[in-house]
Formats: structure tokens, sequence, C-alpha cells
């Protein structure tokens, strides 16, 4: 009887140290949350984890953790379809250090351009800082020791914000009449010198700028949620006109300066800027700061909510002044009182559907014809259409407004101009004129025998 009860407590102790030994093969977090993230919480996650990677080795100014960190924004913002303006390795530029030595760093610079023919070529940036502390070596014991300042929410959770609210301002380039510039700012903690290279030798159009919208610090919502525009009239005016509608988290507007941050290189330019940010945490500028003390549930909750004050801003028909005395009550009004196809109150329908899509694939797709000159040279790309639907349901105004290639374009104006009657938009009631700018993607695919491309006359994702 003895040896049986040794017997059975030994095979529970084997299966304790078996299962003890599967979870340490396969639990990667300090919990299960991640089970239930959604897709975007989920991107978040992982971003978070690729750039606060111990082999990134906290991702001081000019290291390589602070390149890899680049290298991987860069990436992310190619694939999820923003056009960049920099090359692979970013935009490069050196700091003098008291040694006499150089530092290197670099900012990765990405586009989506507004659609509307007035306002496409005024900006507004959106910024979150590359680099943090880096590593400390010291000594315990005897023994050499280096701490790793992993920066997971100081600024791993902005830059996981940025490269997703790229992605949604991507897809829906169609919402965004001002165009929108995503920078990831190197050597930031360098008195902000990726934000003053951009603003001083990078970027020759800093006076078209509007507005700069600075997302440092966001992954301890549960702590609070916070904006800061320097008291600026035209920014609260924004934040106070959302504060009345439906949002899945509101920030609070504060006076104080919850920490120094990139948006002072831009305030120094007399850019209005607005700064996005959870505040200090028990954890900042420590070891601790790692992947598993930020709430990615909440984040996804205050992209939403940036998302929707970056279309603001977007679409504003107001100049946003740096002081009040600058103000310009309203731009030019457009000619005809031709309503923005987000701002109409019943949208334009083509066969029924107010889904701009539909007219796509029932009506451009099925009629167009890839220039068989495009086919030989290999020319491929997405022609950016705009163009009005009158108040009798007309196709008129086309034109291109991001160029291909002139055959491509050509064939693209010539569809959309072809297009049967619309039922018109309507404002109050009444009938009116309404714009809209559509995608349209002629794509070259490779035929799997014989050599040569096939076509494929379809758009990207919406």
């Amino acid at each position: 009887m003895g040896r049986l009860i040794i017997s059975v407590v030994s095979s529970v102790c084997l299966l304790a140290f078996a299962l003890q030994d599967a979870d340490a093969q396969y639990r990667t977090d300090s919990g299960y949350s991640g089970l239930y993230d959604s897709e975007t919480a989920a991107a978040m996650r992982r971003h978070v984890r690729e750039v606060a990677s111990a082999a990134n080795e906290g991702r001081r100014a000019g290291s390589e953790g602070e390149k890899n960190a680049a290298a991987y924004l860069y990436d992310v913002l190619e694939g999820y379809g923003v056009e960049m303006l920099c090359p692979e390795e970013g935009d490069e530029f050196g700091i003098a250090q008291a040694s006499g030595d150089t530092l290197t760093s670099r900012n990765v610079i990405g586009f989506v351009q507004g659609y509307d023919t007035r306002l496409r070529n005024r900006y507004i940036v959106v910024g979150a800082r590359l680099d943090n502390l880096g590593t400390n070596d010291m000594t315990v014991n005897g023994e050499p020791v280096r701490q790793v300042y992993y920066g997971a929410n100081g600024n791993a959770s902005g830059l996981a914000m940025m490269m997703e609210l790229a992605r949604m301002v991507s897809t829906n380039s169609i919402l965004f009449r001002r165009s929108v510039i995503f920078l990831g700012l190197g050597a930031s903690s360098e008195t902000f010198a990726g934000a003053w290279y951009f603003l001083n030798r990078s970027f020759s159009d800093v006076e078209a700028i509007d507005v700069m919208i600075n997302l440092d610090m966001l992954g301890t919502g549960d702590e609070g949620f916070y904006a800061y525009t320097a008291s600026n009239g035209d920014l609260n005016s924004i934040l106070d006109s959302m504060s009345s509608g439906l949002q899945p988290v509101h920030p609070e507007v504060v006076a104080a300066e919850p920490y120094p941050s990139d948006h002072r290189a831009f305030y120094s330019e007399e850019i209005p800027s607005v700064f996005f940010t959870t505040g200090r945490y028990p954890q900042h500028n420590t070891p601790k700061d790692t992947y598993d003390i930020i709430d990615y549930g909440m984040m996804e909750r205050e992209l939403e909510y940036i998302y929707n004050f970056t279309v603001n801003v977007a679409n504003t028909d107001d100049s946003i002044a740096f002081r009040q005395q600058d103000k310009i009550i309203k731009t030019s009004p457009q000619k005809e009182n031709v309503v923005p196809y987000y701002e109409c109150d019943l949208k334009p329908s083509f066969l029924n559907s107010t889904d701009p899509r539909q007219f796509l694939i029932k009506w451009v797709y099925p009629y167009l014809k890839y220039p068989a000159e495009a086919v030989k040279d290999g020319i491929q790309g997405t022609v950016q259409v705009s163009f009005v639907i009158d108040k009798e349901g007309k196709v008129r105004d086309v034109e291109v407004v991001k160029s291909v290639d002139p055959r491509l374009d050509a064939e693209a104006v010539k569809v959309i101009s072809a297009s049967p009657k619309w039922r018109p938009a309507r404002v109050n009631g009444q009938k009116v004129s309404s714009s809209m700018t559509l995608p349209v993607e002629f794509r070259l695919e490779k035929k799997s025998k014989g050599g040569g491309f096939g076509i494929n006359g379809r758009r990207q994702s919406w």
C-alpha cells in the first residue's frame, strides 16, 4: 500500500512539472488578455513588442536599436499603402557630440494625399518619437549588469498608435481633404533633434503645415487621457465640438504641459499643435517600462478618438491659427456650392447604393480597358479621380488629382465621365451637387504559365 501511495504522489508531481514546463513553453505574455484582442489591438500589441524588444536595447538615439525601430516603422507604413517620402534607411541627419563624434539618427516620413483640390497641399503632421534612453551598465555584487530601458510606453505605444492611425487614414483617404504626413522622429531625446531637422532642413513646405498632432506615451489610459494644445483657441474649439458627440473616450484638455515632447519644436515654428498622451506613469524612464504594463484595449479607444479628431482637422473650412488675431474666418467657398460627399445628409447613390465601392464594382471596372501600350511598358498603379455629381445626377468636372501615367489617367477619366446618372445628394431635404474622389487601380499580374502579364482592373482593399 505504501509503495502505491508513493507512486501516485510521484505521478502527480511529474504531471505538475510537465504542466509547468508546457506553460513556460507556450505562454509568451504574463496573462491571456491578448486572446481577446481585436485586430487593431493585436496589431498595436505586435508593434509595441517589436519596437520595445530586448534586441533593440532601449533604442538610444543613433543606436542600432533606433535604426531597427525606424526600419520596422518604414515597412509597416509601406505595407499599409502609405506613400513613403524617405529612403528605406530613413531620412538621415547628424548631431555633433561634445566628444567630436557625430551621432547619426533618422526620421521616417510617410504621406497620404488629401482629395480636395484646394486643400490637398495643406498638411497635418502626425508625429511619434522613435528613440528612448538605451541601456545602463552597472555593477551589482561585483558582477556587471546591463539595464535596458525598453520604452514600451515611452514611446513604442505612440509609434504603435501612429502606425494604426496611418492604416486607417490610408484606407479611408477618400474622407480627407487635407494631406496627412506621418513622421517617426529620431533623436527626440537629443533636444527634439528629429523634429528640428524636419522643420529646418528636410521639409520645404513648412508654411503649409496647418496642425501637428503629437502621440507620446499613450499606453496607460486607465490613469487618464489628456490633450494639450498650449491653449490654442481653434484646436480647443474642435476638441469641444467633439465632446458633445458619441466617442469611445474623451480626453481631458489640460492647460499645463504633461511632458516635454516633439510638439515643442512645431510650436516654436508657430504651428498649432496638440499633444495626446496618457501622461507620466510609475515605470517612466525605468527598466520596468515593458510590454506588459500597457492597456491595449484602452489604446484602441484612444485611437478611434484621435482618428475622428484627425478627420475633423483635415476637413475643416476654417483656418487654424497660431494666434487668435491671425484667424481667418472662412476660406473661399467652393464654386457652385458643391458639397463634399461626407457632408451630405443623404449621400449620392449609384444603382440604389450610397457606397462608392458599388460604382467601382458595377460600372468602372467592368468597362475599364487597360491600355495596351501601358501593359507593354509594365505601367501600373492607382489613379485618384475627383468628380462632381450635379443636382440632376449627371457626372461632370472629372479630373485626375493623383496621376500614375497619362494613358491610365485618360482611361480612368473616360470611364467615369461616361457614367449613367446617379441619384443626387441632398442637404436639408434639397438636392445639391456633391463631389467625391475615388481610387481606380490598374494592376498587372504575372501569368502562371508562358510568361508575360495578365490584367487585373480591381482596386485595392477599401
